[in-house]
């Protein structure tokens, strides 16, 4: 494994924007993908007439594969840079995108946006109903500071400088908006297809003097690491290796990991004793935040725990709570929402229905003031307390002690319908 800092990066953008065209060449610019399997690729994809599909396929391969071969690297796919080792999380275009970008971004350091200058599509993605949008929105909610902008498509809009000026000047309008700081973000006109501005400078685009994608990706920073806050490891997945046992995954948010440990997972409140720790095929005697595992259990079943538990200390476990309130802006609903609405909350790894139980106050979301005190009902643009009541135990704690595990999306229908932070809990009493 490479001894260069390590950070997790999610690819976000709309639909057809070109996330896995840019990140497919992106790779094997850098390296990562052997010659022979291009080729086979780049057959298959003339024999079928979609030779534009070429990188958006080493993705795809990668992605079949790693689905193909259950082993526990979910370290999803690899590349490095001058400075980093990156994680890519969750090629992007998948079906539950937006799902895994809850459960993903929530585990991500950093963001890569792309968008797309063609017209029409960038209009599409940044329209009400546009996964730009969206996407961006929900970084910010999932505490993602720091982003790239990758402008893609250059070579569809004859290099044009001015549609570049355009795009940008619109993705700053909405990350200004939203609270990026715009002017520490780098913007990068791209062609993901040909390979402009990825890795070397494009002679196509002389009027930009900024870094490449690549150059940019290098000033992302890595985040302080909470070694010294109580051990938090949301479950992703658990499975049943043959030989070892009971091995959950997933990545750790808060606190220190080591082998040797006695570790209990809540809400089940199951204990066990952890025998072995693995990142990227590599046992590791100690897991820190940023680590993706999988961690070997003695004395829990594959039975007792899912997706969703989060793992801790006995002498400090997940918080399980009853009801909580949580501060919320409303992205999206068609009409309005009203006490007792009970939509689908995801937060870190966990999915459970919830309930809206009060609605306490709506807000200022710039300066946080009162605006009106127990509104009938809040509706898309509004900005509200609300008191939630899960209709089952869930992990969730205070977004200012832990916010890995305080920030959340509602989401109703296959749309995210809000997103927003925990602000008090109220504690269930797990019998």
């Amino acid at each position: 494994m490479s001894q260069k800092p390590h950070l997790n990066l999610v690819v976000i953008g709309h639909v057809d924007h070109g996330k896995s065209t840019t990140m497919g060449h992106l790779l094997y610019l850098l390296g990562q993908v052997d010659e022979r399997k291009l080729r086979e690729i780049e057959e298959e994809a003339k024999k079928l007439g979609k030779e534009t599909w070429k990188w958006a396929w080493i993705l795809d391969r990668f992605k079949e594969e790693r689905e193909r071969g259950l082993t526990i690297d979910l370290a999803f796919l690899k590349f490095e840079t001058r400075k980093y080792f990156f994680t890519l999380i969750d090629a992007p275009g998948h079906r539950d995108f937006i799902k895994n970008m809850i459960t993903g971004a929530s585990q991500a350091d950093c963001a890569l946006l792309i968008v797309s200058a063609k017209t029409g599509e960038y209009e599409a993605g940044i329209s009400a109903a546009g996964q730009t949008r969206e996407h961006i929105f929900l970084a910010k909610t999932m505490g993602i500071n720091q982003i790239v902008v990758g402008i893609n498509k250059m070579d569809e809009v004859n290099w044009s400088k001015e549609r570049y000026e355009e795009v940008k000047a619109g993705i700053s309008k909405l990350l200004r908006m939203i609270g990026y700081k715009v002017e520490k973000i780098p913007f990068v006109p791209i062609s993901g297809f040909l390979g402009d501005n990825l890795i070397e400078k494009s002679k196509n685009m002389p009027w930009y003097d900024g870094p490449t994608l690549v150059e940019a990706l290098d000033t992302f920073e890595v985040p302080p690491r909470p070694i010294d806050k109580p051990l938090r490891i949301p479950i992703q997945d658990v499975y049943t290796i043959k030989g070892v046992g009971t091995v959950p995954v997933g990545r750790v948010e808060t606190g220190v990991l080591r082998v040797g440990d006695k570790v209990i997972f809540m809400p089940p409140k199951k204990v066990g004793e952890v025998k072995s720790i693995e990142t990227h095929h590599q046992r590791i005697e100690k897991a820190v935040p940023g680590d993706n595992i999988g961690f070997n259990v003695k004395g829990i079943s594959k039975a007792d725990l899912r997706r969703g538990d989060v793992a801790g200390h006995p002498d400090n476990p997940p918080t399980v709570v009853d009801e909580f309130v949580g501060r919320i802006i409303v992205l999206y609903h068609p009409t309005a929402i009203a006490t007792g609405y009970t939509p689908v909350l995801h937060v870190h790894t966990a999915t459970v229905p919830v309930r809206f139980a009060e609605i306490l106050k709506k807000i200022d979301p710039r300066t946080g003031a009162t605006v009106e005190e127990k509104p009938a009902y809040i509706k898309q643009g509004d900005a509200a307390l609300i008191k939630f009541k899960p209709l089952k135990p869930v992990v969730l704690e205070k977004y200012s002690d832990f916010p890995e595990l305080g920030r959340f999306a509602i989401r109703d229908s296959g749309r995210t319908i809000a997103a927003g932070t925990v602000v008090e809990l109220k504690k269930y009493e797990v019998k």
